[in-house]
């Protein structure tokens, strides 16, 4: 129940106003966070706290980060949490510019050595969708579950007040496990689909929370275990009509401990649908570390950081799913502040003549 016990904690605070540290007397010195999802909002009201100069860099046009693209509303909802947290933030001072792509409108080195930042923090998180590379994901109506929940809560598609581009069709199929995969499913659920999650192991291995698993299957979410996909099928206009998989039995377990799904030979068959939400897992945006020498990243394309963020370029800190992969917002936020203290010691010892 720790998740139930945070949400409580953060709840009480805004219902019963708890006192918002303020910021400290400005000590001069300016920190970049690109992100302003939990671990770059974490890091900058820590620092501004500290009294530091802080300048979040915002790639959509929507403060937040996941919080508000990545969690379905029935989740959590924005207007009476996520725009509480981040309007405290700005009562402490650290400005947020929207629309801003770290990489692209400007680069980590213009920020430190054309801007003056003393040191940057990235919080950018993990958006970078995977895919199975199989035939048929071009055809219109396959879509990442990181695209379909982006439109579904940043830009209202749940709400009919909203004119949002979003296409949900009648049959949607939600390929994967885990927590985002329940999120998408239930979320086309909500906008009226049929909805069914494919998974290639058993119900034993999803790995979302149980919960999770649980509430879906209330709504009314179908779910086909030991099922994988081979091939998106669609018609001659291009658009999605069906997914073609095969059956799956478990063998021995793999490095992670689960049992490898093995495949029933003569076992193909196909799933009615068109639209198919890969719901396969995130990984880093490989822009930033393009863009940047010296910043090494890991075999999965996570930046290279230390157990307190510091990255392999001086002045350069991560923390969050930028650096783990994606994982919970709680740990994001544990990361942030973790680099916040981090980036303190580095400009001081910097102004200290120790660097």
């Amino acid at each position: 129940a720790v998740g139930k016990l945070e949400r409580f904690v953060g709840d009480w605070k805004l219902e019963h106003g708890a006192p918002v540290q303020p910021a400290a007397a400005r000590n001069g010195h300016k920190v970049a966070v690109i992100g302003s999802g939990p671990a770059g909002l974490a890091c900058a009201s820590d620092l501004a706290r500290m009294g530091y100069e802080v300048k979040i860099f915002e790639a959509l046009h929507e403060a937040g980060g996941v919080l508000v693209y990545g969690i379905p509303e029935f989740r959590l909802p924005k207007e009476r949490i996520v725009a509480r947290e981040i309007a405290q933030v700005e009562r402490l001072g650290v400005g947020i510019e929207t629309d801003v792509i770290v990489g692209r409108t400007v680069t980590i080195d213009s920020l430190m050595d054309e801007e003056g930042f003393d040191a940057v923090f990235i919080g950018s998180g993990a958006g970078l969708p995977r895919f199975m590379g199989i035939p048929g994901e071009n055809l219109n109506g396959v879509v990442s579950a990181n695209e379909f929940l982006t439109r579904a809560n940043l830009m209202h598609a749940y709400d009919k007040a909203y004119d949002t581009p979003i296409y949900v069709g009648q049959r949607v199929v939600v390929v994967g496990g885990g927590n985002v995969a329940m999120d998408a499913v239930r979320t086309a659920k909500r906008l009226g689909a049929e909805a069914t999650i494919v998974y290639r192991r058993s119900e034993k291995e999803l790995p979302a929370r149980v919960e999770e698993v649980h509430h879906a299957k209330e709504e009314g979410i179908r779910f086909r275990m030991l099922t994988n996909p081979t091939e998106i099928l669609g018609d001659e206009r291009g658009w999605v009509t069906g997914l073609r998989c095969v059956e799956m039995e478990l063998g021995e377990p793999d490095e992670s401990g689960r049992r490898s799904p093995v495949v029933k030979e003569g076992s193909d068959f196909e799933i009615a649908c068109d639209v198919v939400i890969m719901a396969l897992g995130t990984s880093p945006n490989p822009l930033l570390a393009a863009t940047t020498a010296g910043l090494e990243t890991t075999r999965r394309g996570c930046i290279t950081a230390d157990e307190r963020g510091a990255t392999t370029r001086p002045g350069v800190f991560a923390g969050g799913d930028a650096v783990t992969g994606a994982a919970t917002v709680i740990l994001a936020m544990g990361a942030g502040r973790t680099a916040a203290k981090a980036i303190d010691e580095y400009v001081k010892s910097r102004a200290n003549g120790i660097h």
